[in-house]
C-alpha cells in the first residue's frame, strides 16, 4: 500500500473489493458512516467516502507517531471538528510493525457520557480488522512475489538474451548504447559506463545527464580497469574506504570486467549509484556481468581485433546512417593503403607486419576527429569518413601520412619503417553501396601508388589517368558479374590475304564482346583495360578458348579441309599462369579439332616480358600444329633478335605504323623492313588497321601478306560466320576465295570504330 488509488482508474475495483469490508464494519458498529484505508506513510490508499477532508489526514499522521511509541498498542480514538468520533486501528503485520490505518468515523452521540471507548468500539470491530489485516498482508505477499516474479522473468530473458548477439548483429553498432540502457533500467544504476580503451571505446549513459556524472567516470576510469584486470568477478563497493583515491566519489560502484573470448580483459562496464541509493546485489552483480558479456560479444563482431577500428560491415552501417541523418553535410573519404606490407611479412614475419597495422589503426583512432568513422576495411587497407570537404580532409590525411611514418618496428638490430598511400575524394553519396562510393578515392590511393608511394593524391575529374582508374573500378565489378552469368560474346573479323601471298586462306580473329545488365553490347576498349587491372583476363581468358572450342567443334568437318583458320588471343597474365597454359593445351589436345584451325596471338610486349615461359608455349603449340602470332609487332622497345627464339608462323603490325603509312616516309620503311624481315625467316604478315582502300593498296605493295580493318571486313557476330562455313570451305577450294568472302562480309556487318576490332 504505497501509493493512494482513490483518483486512480483502478479506484472502481478497488472500491468493489473493499465494500465487503465496508457492510462488515457498519454491521458491527451500527453509527459508522465512511471507513478509510491509509498505508504507514499516511496516503489514503482506498475511502469509502471520497469527500473526506485533510483534518482526517492530520489525525492520521498523528496517530501513526503514536504507533511508534506504542508497539502494543491497537489504535485510538480522536474526534473531527471537535464532535465527530474516529476510531484510527493500527493494522500491524506478523513483526508487529504498523503498515496500515484502519479508519472508521462514527456519527456523533447526543451525549459525550453515551460515546463508546476506542476498547470498546476496537473489541466490536476487531473480527472485521483482523480479516482485512490477512487479506492486506496475503495482498501485499501476492504483489511482492508478482514483482520478484516479473524481476526474474526480466533476469532470464536478459541472461537468455546473453550471447545471442550472433553474426546476424554485424554492423549493429548501436548495440552497446542499448546495453547501457538496460543496466539503467534492468540493474537500476543512476549512471553506467562501459570503457574499452583499445577500442577508443568511452561510452556514458546517466538518467540525471549531469556533467559530474562524466566528471565521475573520468575520476575513476583508471582504478575501474585496473580492477577489471585483477578481479575475475564482478566487484561491488557499497561503501568506499575514505582513505582510497575513490573513496572521494559519493557513490556505490558495481564494476564487471569485460573479457574477449581468448580470456584477456580489453575493458570494463562500471554501474554507480548516489551514496544514499540501494546497495548492489548478488543478483545485480549477475545480470551485470551478463550485460558485460553481451557487451563483448558486440565488440567483437563489430570492431577489428588488430586495429580497433570498425570492421567493413559496422562501418558501412554507420555510415549509411550518419549520412542519411546529415542531408546536405558534405563527406570525404579517405581510401589508405599501406605501403609494401608484404616485403614487412616476408622478410620479418606477419607478426610484425601485424604489429605496423595495430599501430596505424592506433594511429587512426587517437587522430580522428569527432563525427569521423574510421575502418579497417581489408588486410592491410583502411578506410575513413570525415564530415567536411576535401581541402580539409587532405590536411588530415596528409598529417596522418606523416605520422605512420614515425611508425616503426624492431626487427633483430634494426627498425622497419612503414608509410601509406593516401587517396581523397568527396564522398558520392548516391552511388547506392558504400564501397562504389569510395571508387573515387580508391582511385586516387592507387594514383599515389604509381607516383611514387608514401604520398597523398585527391581525386580530380578533369585528371585522365585518375578518371580512367575510377571508371576501371566501377567497370570490374561489371565484368566480374558479366563472367559469372555468362554474358560475354565472341565477334570475328576477317583477316584477308592480299593477291602475291602464295597460300591464300583467309582468317578470322576471335574479338570479345560483353553484354551490360541492360542488355546493351559492350566494346573491349571500355571493359579490357579493368580487366588487365584487376587480374581479370585469365578468367575471360579461360572463357574465350572454352567459348571458341565448343562453338567450333560442331564443324569439325567442314575446317577439316584447312579452308578457314581462327586467331584467338590470350594475355600476359595467362602466359604467367601455369594452370592456365596447362588448361590451354589440354583443350586444344581434347577439342576434336585440327590444331592447324587454332592460331593464338600474343602481344610483343606480353611476350618480351615473359620470354623464357613464351618460348616454352609457344614451342608447345607448334608441336601441336597450332600458328602463333605475335600481335602488336612493333612496339616492343628490344632489338629483332629474339625473333630467332620464338618460332612464330605470323607478325602482325601494330596498327599505329599502319594508319600513318600514306604520310609518313620512316613509316612506311619500317613496315616494308618488317615484311621483308618476316619473309625472309618464313613468318607471314598482317597489318593491322586498314581502314581505307589506299591503305590496303600500300601495305599489299610493301609485301605485307595480309590485311585487317575496316577496309577488309567489319567485326560480326561469330555464329553469323559458323553459318557461312560451308560456302567458305566451297569457295576456297575453288581458289577464288577473296573475292566471295568479300561479298558475304558487306554492309550487312554492324558499324563500329576500328580501335574496338581488338582481341580479348
Amino acid at each position: 500500500m504505497s501509493q493512494p488509488a482513490h483518483n486512480s482508474s483502478s479506484s472502481a475495483d478497488q472500491r468493489d473489493s473493499y465494500e465487503p469490508y465496508v457492510q462488515l464494519v457498519r454491521s458491527l458498529l451500527p453509527r459508522s458512516q465512511s471507513v478509510a484505508l491509509f498505508d504507514a506513510a499516511a496516503r489514503m490508499h482506498w475511502s469509502s467516502d471520497p469527500t473526506i477532508g485533510p483534518d482526517l489526514h492530520g489525525l492520521i499522521e498523528s496517530a501513526l507517531e503514536a504507533a511508534g511509541s506504542s508497539p502494543q498498542g491497537c489504535g485510538q480514538k480522536r474526534l473531527l471538528d471537535g464532535a465527530v468520533p474516529a476510531y484510527l486501528c493500527w493494522l500491524r503485520d506478523d513483526s508487529e510493525k504498523v503498515f496500515g490505518i484502519l479508519a472508521v468515523v462514527c456519527r456523533p452521540l447526543e451525549s459525550d457520557s453515551d460515546e463508546q471507548s476506542f476498547s470498546f468500539a476496537y473489541a466490536l470491530l476487531r473480527p472485521a480488522i483482523e480479516c482485512l489485516r490477512r487479506e492486506l498482508l496475503s495482498r501485499n505477499a501476492i504483489a511482492t512475489l508478482s514483482s520478484a516474479v516479473d524481476a526474474r522473468d526480466q533476469d532470464l530473458e536478459l541472461l537468455l538474451a546473453d550471447g545471442a548477439l550472433d553474426r546476424s548483429a554485424i554492423g549493429n553498432v548501436d548495440e552497446l548504447d542499448s546495453i547501457l540502457s538496460q543496466a539503467l533500467e534492468r540493474v537500476g544504476a543512476a549512471t553506467a559506463s562501459l570503457i574499452v580503451p583499445d577500442k577508443s571505446i568511452a561510452l556514458l549513459r546517466s538518467k540525471t545527464q549531469r556533467s559530474t556524472d562524466t566528471q565521475l567516470v573520468a575520476r575513476a576510469r583508471r582504478q575501474l580497469l585496473s580492477m577489471a584486470q585483477i578481479r575475475r568477478d564482478p566487484v561491488i563497493i557499497n561503501k568506499l574506504a575514505p582513505d582510497s583515491i575513490m573513496g572521494l566519489l559519493p557513490y556505490k560502484i558495481l564494476s564487471c570486467a569485460l573479457r574477449s573470448t581468448a580470456g584477456k580483459t580489453i575493458g570494463v562496464l562500471a554501474l554507480f549509484r548516489e551514496d544514499v541509493g540501494n546497495p548492489f546485489t548478488g543478483r545485480e552483480a549477475r545480470l551485470t556481468e551478463a550485460l558485460a558479456r553481451k557487451a563483448v560479444a558486440a565488440i567483437e563482431v563489430n570492431y577489428d581485433s588488430l586495429s580497433g577500428l570498425h570492421t567493413r560491415p559496422a562501418f558501412e552501417q554507420r555510415v549509411r546512417a550518419a549520412v542519411a541523418i546529415a542531408q546536405g553535410q558534405p563527406w570525404t573519404a579517405l581510401y589508405i593503403d599501406s605501403d609494401q606490407l608484404h616485403v614487412i611479412n616476408d622478410s620479418a614475419g606477419m607478426h610484425v607486419g601485424d604489429s605496423l597495422l595495430g599501430q596505424i589503426g592506433e594511429l587512426i583512432r587517437h587522430r580522428l576527429p569527432p563525427g569521423g568513422f574510421a575502418s579497417r576495411i581489408s588486410g592491410d587497407r583502411f578506410a575513413i569518413l570525415l564530415p567536411t570537404h576535401p581541402d580539409d580532409a587532405e590536411g588530415f590525411a596528409e598529417a596522418l601520412r606523416k605520422g605512420v611514418e614515425q611508425l616503426s618496428a624492431a626487427h633483430g638490430n634494426s627498425r622497419l619503417r612503414t608509410s601509406i598511400s593516401v587517396g581523397v575524394a568527396l564522398l558520392d553519396t548516391s552511388a547506392g553501396e558504400l564501397m562504389h562510393s569510395l571508387a573515387a578515392a580508391e582511385t586516387a590511393c592507387k594514383a599515389a601508388k604509381d607516383r611514387g608511394r608514401n604520398r597523398v593524391e585527391v581525386y580530380k575529374a578533369n585528371d585522365i589517368s585518375l578518371a580512367r582508374r575510377f571508371e576501371d573500378i566501377n567497370i570490374a565489378g561489371q565484368v566480374r558479374a558479366a563472367i559469372e552469368a555468362n554474358r560475354l560474346q565472341l565477334h570475328s573479323q576477317l583477316i584477308l590475304p592480299f593477291a602475291h601471298t602464295e597460300n591464300p586462306r583467309p582468317h578470322y580473329e576471335l574479338l570479345l564482346r560483353m553484354v551490360d545488365e541492360h542488355g546493351h553490347t559492350v566494346g573491349p576498349d571500355r571493359f579490357l583495360s579493368a580487366a588487365n587491372r584487376y587480374q581479370l583476363m585469365a578468367d575471360i581468358d579461360r572463357w574465350v578458348i572454352d567459348k571458341a572450342i565448343d562453338s567450333l567443334a560442331p564443324h569439325a568437318d567442314v575446317l577439316a579441309s584447312g579452308a578457314v583458320s581462327f586467331a584467338i588471343n590470350f594475355s600476359g597474365q595467362s602466359l604467367n599462369n601455369e594452370k592456365f597454359v596447362d588448361f590451354l593445351l589440354e583443350r586444344v589436345r581434347a577439342s576434336g579439332l585440327d590444331p592447324g584451325v587454332f592460331c593464338f596471338e600474343l602481344t610483343e610486349n606480353a611476350a618480351i616480358r615473359s620470354m623464357d615461359r613464351a618460348e616454352l608455349l609457344i614451342r608447345k603449340l607448334r608441336d601441336l600444329g597450332c600458328g602463333v602470332a605475335l600481335d602488336d609487332f612493333g612496339t616492343g622497345l628490344s632489338s629483332l633478335s629474339y625473333l630467332r627464339q620464338l618460332p612464330v608462323t605470323m607478325l602482325k603490325i601494330d596498327g599505329s605504323f599502319v594508319r600513318d603509312i600514306l604520310k609518313d616516309p620512316r613509316t612506311e620503311s619500317m613496315v616494308r623492313a618488317i615484311a621483308q624481315l618476316a619473309r625472309g625467316m618464313s613468318i607471314s604478315t598482317v597489318a593491322e588497321y586498314v581502314e581505307t582502300d589506299e591503305i590496303r593498296t600500300r601495305v599489299s605493295s610493301l609485301g605485307v601478306d595480309y590485311g585487317q580493318g575496316f577496309a577488309i571486313g567489319r567485326p560480326a557476330p561469330l555464329v553469323d560466320l559458323l553459318a557461312e562455313l560451308p560456302l567458305l570451305a566451297a569457295t576456297y577450294l575453288a581458289d577464288t576465295a577473296p573475292t566471295v568472302i568479300n561479298t558475304i562480309l558487306s554492309e550487312e556487318y554492324t558499324s563500329e570504330p576500328s580501335s574496338l576490332a581488338t582481341g580479348s
